[in-house]
């Protein structure tokens, strides 16, 4: 498990090579990850956007844009988490993602970092 913490709120991510999604002779190598965002400030926060940076194995970059996660901007209440699953396929056995979310209180808005985490084929281990 991969995490970061931002102003008293933690972004913890796993990632899992998922066998079935991926088709390795096209080449296309599907990685789900689970995030969990911890609040541990004393300020109810909403998610609003999302930013990835994602590499892959022969270090071409893309950056991922959008509102919210999973089609959600979900409220987070102080001392409560939340959680979701979303994927990604490459055309390499490895890669890697990082990131930032965007969050708001009643008072501010803010960027909290997503920890670079590692995206790689079983067979990729020593």
């Amino acid at each position: 498990m991969y995490s970061q913490t931002t102003r008293d709120i933690t972004v913890e991510v796993h990632p899992e090579y998922v066998a079935q999604e991926s088709a390795p002779d096209l080449p296309v190598y599907f990685y789900r990850y689970t995030v969990t965002i911890k609040n541990s400030s004393y300020h109810r926060i909403q998610l609003m956007d999302r930013h990835w940076i994602i590499t892959d194995g022969e270090g071409r970059t893309q950056h991922v844009e959008g509102p919210g996660v999973i089609g959600q901007q979900p409220w987070i209440e102080p001392g409560k988490s939340h959680t979701y699953q979303s994927g990604c396929p490459l055309s390499t056995k490895t890669g890697n993602m990082r990131g930032s979310y965007g969050i708001k209180t009643a008072e501010e808005s803010f960027r909290i970092s997503i920890p670079v985490f590692f995206l790689r084929h079983p067979d990729t281990f020593h």
